[in-house]
């Protein structure tokens, strides 16, 4: 990467880093400080309270993201950043658990995700692209686990209201990161391998194999709110107060990464990623068993949440590359971008349903819809395909006409190893996925110098 490259890079991860950081560091104190509110005695809202920002953000994403192609990237990421804090400010001054819902759906209407993803794609080289798409993919991994970490500390010294507004003020900080750090792009543009076409959008809800990627998606963050609205009330009631409840996290959160990444290298390194996707599937609903079952043990919650982020983990790693390896190529973007909006609703989905059956069934009531949940998906995910062995290479164009670029997609698409072609002339840009074992890369460096 150029001193640019990584200016940016770095500048646009904290950025998203942040503003995920707003959304998740409430989960594990949230539940139990919403009894002290007005209304917050009914599950169901509080439900609804954690999930507001699902709602707004899933359908507000994409069409942030156009919008940022019309009227420019950095606008739109003001604009979001500003409503992100105004939503958090709403929040932090609620007096009622109503408010606290209107404060969060504001938050996840600030849909800075598209937008900021389309700033790394005009401020970064295609062949360093994926290196910086990688950089904020981690920052989320661990924004996550800081959060779950930090929330209990920050709730002893400033309470859940003083929280709210310090993510207020670190988005209005945000905003002179983009002003001061972010590079501005000389050109705006599509990028075909980032953003979201509306013209594909029939294509890729139509791909069977697409959307077991997002019913996979969907029910893991389902899962993951659901649990949420119960764990901090078992850690109270295994005497241990909210103030401690980082010393849970922190050394399950650790120890679940280390066991995550000997899974992550054989997987990727093996054609055993099929049967590694499916076991951690069944991981985590065998987690949310034990979790039923010995949810009156401290000992027996903490091993029951470190199965279930070792195998969060690893689907959270793996769904994306899985994705990138499944969409055509001249519908990943559109594939990414209706992945993403559809984990933020199962998001919604996951804190709604979970409050409803807390507030009109019992706690008890979450952890069955958590393993039927996961038990659907597994049924689902074993219909899947095992991942073809494929990556992605992009190659710089010389400047060429539309006659010439389909020309040259004929050519390269007889090259031994290549799986599917797109070549873009306005881009200046060929796209191909290719076998990883038997691409003939100097055949197609020929034909890429040459033009045709």
């Amino acid at each position: 990467m150029t001193a640019l490259e990584r200016r940016a890079s770095v500048g646009l991860a904290g950025i998203y880093g942040l503003r995920m950081l707003g959304l998740f560091i409430i989960l594990p104190i949230f539940a139990v400080y919403s009894k002290q509110l007005p209304g917050g005695e009914n599950h169901l809202l509080i439900g609804i309270a954690l999930g507001a920002y699902g709602l707004t953000q899933a359908f507000l994403q994409i069409p942030a993201g156009w919008l940022s192609d019309h009227y420019g990237r950095k606008p739109i990421i003001y604009g979001g950043l500003l409503l992100f804090a105004l939503g958090s400010f709403i929040a932090a001054s609620a007096d009622n658990i109503y408010w606290v819902i209107a404060g969060r759906a504001i938050q996840g209407a600030g849909a800075i995700n598209a937008a900021v993803m389309a700033l790394t794609a005009d401020l970064t080289r295609e062949e360093v692209r994926s290196r910086a798409m990688g950089m904020i993919g981690m920052t989320i991994g661990v924004t996550f686990s800081l959060a779950l970490i930090l929330s209990p500390i920050l709730n002893v010294w400033f309470g859940v209201p003083g929280i709210f507004a310090l993510t207020g003020v670190l988005a209005l900080l945000a905003m002179l990161v983009v002003r001061f750090v972010i590079p501005s792009p000389k050109i705006t543009r599509f990028h075909s391998d980032t953003e979201a076409n509306s013209s594909r959008l029939v294509e890729v809800l139509h791909n069977k194999d697409l959307l077991r990627l997002d019913f996979g998606i969907f029910s893991m963050h389902a899962v993951l709110m659901s649990v949420f609205l119960q764990v901090p009330f078992l850690l109270q009631a295994d005497d241990l107060e909210v103030s401690q409840h980082w010393k849970i996290y922190l050394p399950v959160m650790m120890i679940a990464f280390v066991l995550m990444v000997p899974l992550i290298i054989l997987a990727e390194k093996t054609d055993k990623g099929k049967q590694i996707f499916l076991m951690a599937i069944a991981l985590a609903g065998a987690a949310q068993v034990l979790l039923l079952v010995t949810q009156h043990s401290l000992w027996g919650v903490a091993l029951s949440l470190l199965a279930f982020f070792t195998a969060f983990n690893v689907l959270e790693a793996k769904l994306p590359s899985l994705i990138s390896v499944i969409a055509p190529i001249s519908a990943r973007g559109t594939a990414m971008g209706v992945y993403s909006s559809v984990q933020f609703l199962g998001a919604f989905f996951g804190a709604t349903v979970g409050g409803a059956l807390m507030q009109y069934i019992g706690g008890n009531a979450v952890f069955v819809f958590a393993i039927s949940m996961l038990v659907l998906w597994l049924l689902v995910a074993v219909g899947m395909q095992s991942p073809a062995a494929v990556r992605t290479k992009l190659y710089h164009l010389p400047e060429m006409d539309d006659a010439a670029a389909v020309e040259l997609r004929k050519r390269l698409a007889q090259v031994t190893g290549v799986c599917e072609v797109m070549v873009v002339a306005a881009e200046g840009m060929a796209f191909l996925k290719v076998d990883k074992h038997t691409y003939d890369e100097a055949s197609v460096e020929q034909l890429v110098m040459k033009g045709a």
